[in-house]
């Protein structure tokens, strides 16, 4: 076995060696601490681990210059991720996900807004609160309250939209379906406007179950036209800054704002199919027990006509089910465009379907109780009639109990008028006997 102290004294020696060949630095007093430069800045990331000095500096390498310059990078990334605006909660594929569910969509925190934007200023914001405007009223109330109408002259009647804009040029469309869409407005002035101002010109208002439904939107100074990128509404604003008219984005605006006030309103019928379909939740179970559950007559007819007016505003009374509404039978095809993207990417057409399969469910539901309650009544009928039949045949079996004793009282009082009868003729006889004897004895007298 070899030694291993010789291996030892080498490295002792080895590191003897080393540390003469490191460069000494004069000793400071005792009690003084060095005075740092003014134009340098220490930092404790400068400093050793084990509490001695920083090692003299280097030239990096280019690897070495390339890696500081990256995490050099890496604080200023960081900083512009937390102004970065954060992505929207209510995008188009969770609008439509959550609509088709019927839930209320769920707005955004303070916390989750922008701080480098203004409330609103770029979002798209869609109020359903009623069945139907009444257009001339909507127009009366936005100019009491000093709104300008229709500032680019779009073209379209007031029966068909009615466009205003405010003083920090929000948009404003009016729709009479009832729904009210704002650009660039606060949600809070958004609310107030619907709910309040022009709720007079409302039909058959809903406000406590209304559907509210936000998109995002950017501006393109460089695109011509305007489109769907993903989850944003992007405009084309080139011809507008060339122009310096904003037609052609207020025409997009009306498009857009059509096929989002299309994918609201059908929200709200969505919501009322689901707050039907919970209402009946309880047939079925009535369903499975039996005639032993009945139900009520009235009840069933009462939600047969409520799912035949909820299928009826689907596909009949509103525009909800035409793939190209009346407003844009006149106008550019492009809007017939933009249209169109709004409504696939809100997924309307396959809300529609799914809505019509869930009134089928319903009206299947509503027909089998007709039918159960049908068969019900049927042997309820049945059985009734069978104890009428009863009770007739007892009435009838006591009827014939008092005639059958009316006649054996009958009888019996007539063999006793004829024994009072013989009786009678007896007395008459011996009467006639006695008579005839007096005279007898008289005449031999």
């Amino acid at each position: 076995m070899r030694p291993i102290l010789p291996h030892l004294g080498f490295a002792t020696r080895s590191i003897s060696t080393s540390l003469a060949q490191v460069p000494r630095r004069p000793l400071l007093a005792q009690g003084r601490n060095p005075r740092p430069h003014r134009g340098i800045q220490t930092t404790p990331s400068l400093l050793r681990a084990d509490g001695g000095e920083p090692k003299t500096p280097t030239k990096p390498t280019p690897k070495e210059d390339k890696a500081q310059d990256e995490r050099s990078d890496k604080p200023n990334n960081h900083q512009q991720q937390k102004r970065r605006k954060p992505p929207l909660r209510n995008s188009l594929h969770r609008v439509a996900i959550v609509a088709q569910k019927g839930k209320p969509i769920p707005q955004p925190t303070p916390s989750e807004k922008a701080p480098d934007a203004a409330e609103g200023s770029s979002t798209i914001s869609a109020v359903c609160v009623a069945d139907s405007f009444d257009m001339e009223k909507v127009v009366d109330i936005l100019s009491s309250h000093n709104f300008t109408l229709d500032p680019d002259n779009s073209g379209f009647e007031l029966s068909e939209v009615v466009h205003a804009r405010g003083l920090n040029n929000g948009d404003i469309f009016v729709f009479p379906s009832g729904t009210v869409v704002t650009w660039a407005l606060p949600p809070d002035v958004v609310n107030t406007l619907a709910t309040k101002h022009l709720l007079p010109a409302a039909e058959q208002p809903f406000v406590e179950n209304k559907e509210v439904e936000d998109l995002e939107f950017v501006a393109d100074p460089e695109a011509e036209e305007s489109r769907v990128n993903g989850d944003v509404v992007v405009l084309g604003t080139r011809r507008e800054l060339e122009s310096g008219e904003g037609l052609d984005t207020t025409l997009a605006k009306i498009a857009f704002s059509s096929g989002l006030a299309r994918s609201t309103k059908l929200a709200v019928l969505e919501s009322s199919l689901t707050r039907y379909l919970e209402s009946t939740r309880h047939i079925p179970d009535r369903l499975s027990q039996g005639l032993r559950a009945p139900l009520s007559r009235d009840l069933i007819l009462k939600k047969a006509g409520e799912l035949l007016n909820l299928r009826s505003q689907l596909n009949h009374y509103n525009d909800l089910t035409d793939s190209l509404p009346d407003i844009f039978w006149d106008t550019e095809e492009k809007l017939e465009t933009y249209y169109a993207k709004i409504g696939k990417a809100l997924d309307v057409g396959v809300r529609i379907k799914t809505l019509n399969d869930k009134m089928t469910y319903a009206q299947e539901v509503i027909n089998m109780t007709q039918g159960v309650l049908d068969i019900s009544e049927k042997m309820s009928s049945e059985a009734h009639s069978t104890r009428l039949e009863w009770i007739i045949i007892i009435l009838i079996a006591i009827e014939v109990g008092f005639e059958l004793r009316r006649l054996y009282m009958e009888r019996g009082e007539d063999k006793f008028e004829e024994r009072v009868l013989e009786e009678v003729r007896g007395l008459r006889e011996e009467v006639r006997g006695l008579k005839g004897g007096g005279k007898g004895a008289a005449a031999a007298a």
